[in-house]
């Protein structure tokens, strides 16, 4: 390349979740702007191109082709065009198509420019009234059971809110295992469809949110995962009370038909305490 031939510029331009207002002047400008948008979903993108009136021409870059689309656009880069970035909703990169390009980018030193937008991790955060002084956002929960628990596992002592992104038919089973691997009264948000017509938070702990999926035929639309922070600890242990025992040991007995003995062994495995402890912490709710 000629040394005189001014490089173009990467812009990685976040797009609406859900409600098509919710969109930048700034990237509206950018789109109507550049050479070329390269997009997760071109038929996704076009509706919201058609909605503003752009007409920028577009191509696909999605995780099936971002081995060599990545290398072609980056050869356009450098010939002088000028490229936005877009997937099919939020900030391109985050748990969307988008990592391969940038760091190419920028190994060829293309200017790469972010242009704010929508975020539907930060958008459930902020409403979901769990601390945001402190967060950690992990992307999607593993599909395979073992591996799910393992990732829960991962986060039973966290001091700071954790957040998922989860696939709608997987919901039910994953606050399960939430009851299970965290506790009965761990924090749980879901924050579903966010920015859309059918917008819904369900707070409470695992366990509530447990029992209203459960009241549910199925669960659709996009879902944001919020897990709270673990409870303070004394002793090496989390506290736990008579009447956290005596609804967890109720609700195994009655929806997975274990007796009292095994449902108790279950609970104190699931609070990191003894069965003897367990068991008289339960004791003090009997008369």
């Amino acid at each position: 390349m000629a040394e005189n031939v001014q490089r173009g510029t990467l812009y990685l331009v976040g797009t609406p979740i859900g409600n098509l207002e919710d969109i930048t002047f700034r990237a509206i400008r950018t789109m109507k702007e550049v050479q070329l948008i390269a997009c997760e979903d071109t038929r996704q993108t076009q509706k919201l191109l058609n909605h503003y009136d752009i007409v920028t021409h577009t191509t696909s870059y999605h995780e099936h082709n971002e081995l060599t689309r990545s290398a072609e656009l980056v050869m356009q880069l450098e010939q002088g065009k000028s490229i936005a970035l877009v997937t099919d909703a939020g900030m391109p990169g985050i748990s969307d198509p988008g990592f391969r390009l940038i760091t190419l980018a920028i190994r060829h030193r293309i200017p790469v420019v972010p242009i704010p937008g929508p975020s539907a991790f930060l958008s459930a955060l902020v409403a979901s009234g769990l601390p945001t002084d402190a967060f950690r956002f992990l992307g999607f929960l593993p599909s395979k059971e073992g591996q799910r628990a393992k990732a829960l596992e991962g986060i039973r002592n966290s001091t700071r809110t954790v957040i998922f992104y989860e696939a709608p038919h997987r919901l039910l089973e994953t606050v399960e295992e939430i009851v299970q691997v965290l506790g009965p009264e761990r924090p749980v948000v879901v924050a579903r469809e966010v920015t859309k017509l059918h917008e819904e938070f369900l707070r409470g702990t695992s366990t509530e949110v447990l029992s209203e999926l459960k009241h549910r035929a199925e669960v659709k639309g996009e879902i944001t995962l919020l897990i709270g922070r673990a409870p303070e600890q004394q002793h090496g242990q989390s506290v736990f009370s008579a009447a956290t025992v005596r609804t967890r040991v109720r609700e195994l007995m009655k929806h997975e038909n274990l007796d009292e003995r095994d449902a108790l062994k279950r609970v104190a495995k699931e609070m990191g305490v003894s069965k003897s402890e367990a068991y008289r912490e339960l004791q003090k709710t009997k008369d």
